[in-house]
């Protein structure tokens, strides 16, 4: 006999608080969650369907995890200490291995960075699954997209293209470094610490999601500014200039989704703090509103560009 929804509920999504903000958690018609003084609540939500955002022969492991991560992702982005979460799924049937197998990578995540399952919601349906992520930031601190400043350096974190390459690969590509590649796809790593590192630092800040052209764009268009980016300081691995070198596709790193890494623009006299980190420098901000790629000493404009759900 299938189990019912609200034994669904306590077998996979229940645990104890892991935060003194959780003062009301999953059992009730709403949760209650304490903000302290002198903190704002940041918030973000992301939708996950399969067909489009996950293959249908995904482990429901790294599921759980990406789900997650791309959510602690968008706090990381905004300088949010992330607390909570309530989870929604809609699901085709209840197959309890399966469950089982995605809240586990679900809480591995979680406890990772304390963050407590505080409600949420399930339904019956064609299998889509969304998380509403909170987060703390202090007043005054949240990094935002439409702070950049003419003059200031274009940074990013971690290495660039390899989501993308991940995707390439799901769809027939042979790479010299699948695992490396699939991993980063499957499990991308949330850049929480970065995140609350650069609050007082970076003056704009934005996750890579959709591609680094269109996320930097958003940045460019909030703060009414441009950017020059030198392709060649860009942080490739060795699996992306190997599929590059392949395919001539040199652009792929620029446009493609799935990095969750962190764009963002400091003041060059505030550089010098980012020594020793995992942080690069790839370009600088401008007062003309375009957006250059120098590549092999020859500059390219380029308009925002990147994975859009209703595009043509």
């Amino acid at each position: 006999m299938a189990i019912s929804e609200f034994d669904l509920i306590r077998q996979f999504f229940t645990r104890p608080p892991q935060r003194e903000y959780t003062q009301l958690s999953v059992g009730d018609d709403c949760a209650l969650l304490d903000v302290p003084a002198g903190y704002q609540l940041a918030i973000t939500t992301d939708t996950m369907v399969e067909g489009v955002h996950f293959f249908a022969d995904v482990d429901p492991e790294h599921l759980g995890h990406k789900l997650l991560a791309v959510n602690l992702s968008d706090l990381a982005s905004m300088g949010a200490e992330p607390i909570a979460i309530s989870l929604a799924l809609t699901l085709p049937t209840i197959d309890e291995p399966w469950l089982a197998e995605f809240s586990r990578g679900l809480f591995a995540l979680a406890e990772r960075y304390k963050v407590d399952l505080i409600g949420g919601d399930t339904t019956s349906g064609a299998l889509t699954l969304s998380i509403q992520a909170m987060g703390l930031v202090p007043i005054g601190e949240a990094l935002k997209r439409s702070t950049a400043q003419v003059g200031d350096l274009v940074y990013m974190t971690g290495c660039l293209g390899d989501g993308g390459l991940g995707l390439k690969i799901k769809q027939g590509f042979i790479s010299e470094n699948n695992d490396a590649s699939l991993q980063h796809f499957n499990c991308p790593r949330p850049r929480v610490n970065e995140g609350l590192f650069l609050r007082g630092k970076a003056n704009a800040c934005v996750d890579i999601s959709d591609g680094l052209l269109a996320d930097l764009g958003h940045i460019l268009a909030r703060s009414e500014v441009g950017a020059e980016i030198d392709y060649h300081a860009l942080p490739l691995s060795k699996a992306v200039l190997h599929y590059i070198e392949e395919t001539g596709d040199w652009q792929m790193p620029l446009s493609a989704g799935d990095d969750y890494e962190l764009c963002f623009t400091i003041a060059a006299d505030k550089a010098a703090l980012l020594e020793g980190g995992d942080y690069h420098c790839i370009g600088l901000i401008t007062e003309q509103t375009q957006l250059s790629v120098t590549y092999n000493q020859q500059a390219f404009s380029f308009k925002q560009g990147g994975f859009e759900h209703f595009s043509r």
